[in-house]
């Protein structure tokens, strides 16, 4: 019985609700002129989609296609598409109502993609699959009209 219940946990873990919690437009902006921008979609139909860019003043440093899909067995995966390359999938390992981590450590880097909600937005994270090399965002709801 006790198997069974780990079983149960585990599974739960992947299969959480999909992180409605990322839903908008977020920025993360520095004095020295650079910012990050991540768009995601609602939830429907066990899909959510995303789009990243980075830059310098006007200039793109690099992009990123992204979406979040839930599985016909209930399981979440991240998939990540930066600068239009091959999309690769992360498999959730801790789903939440208001974080959501993923996994693939057959990846190179990042192995791990973590996201939060904070007071005040919303933070994530890339790592190595035990936290280490990681990249932190920390972003704020982008204003309405704003390039």
């Amino acid at each position: 019985m006790l198997f069974n219940l780990m079983v149960a946990a585990a599974a739960a873990a992947q299969t959480g609700a999909m992180p409605a919690f990322l839903t908008g437009c977020w920025e993360q902006r520095s004095s020295d002129g650079k910012w990050t921008e991540e768009c995601w979609t609602a939830p429907r139909g066990g899909l959510m989609i995303g789009s990243g860019r980075a830059g310098r003043g006007d200039k793109i440093r690099n992009w990123e296609w992204m979406r979040i899909e839930r599985a016909a067995d209930g399981t979440l995966t991240f998939f990540g598409s930066p600068n239009g390359a091959p999309a690769v999938g992360f498999k959730a390992t801790e789903v939440a109502r208001n974080s959501v981590t993923f996994v693939n450590l057959q990846h190179d880097y990042p192995q791990r993609v973590r996201y939060w909600r904070t007071a005040d937005g919303v933070g994530a994270e890339t790592s190595a699959a035990d936290g280490t090399n990681a990249q932190r965002w920390t972003y704020r709801r982008l204003a309405t009209g704003k390039n």
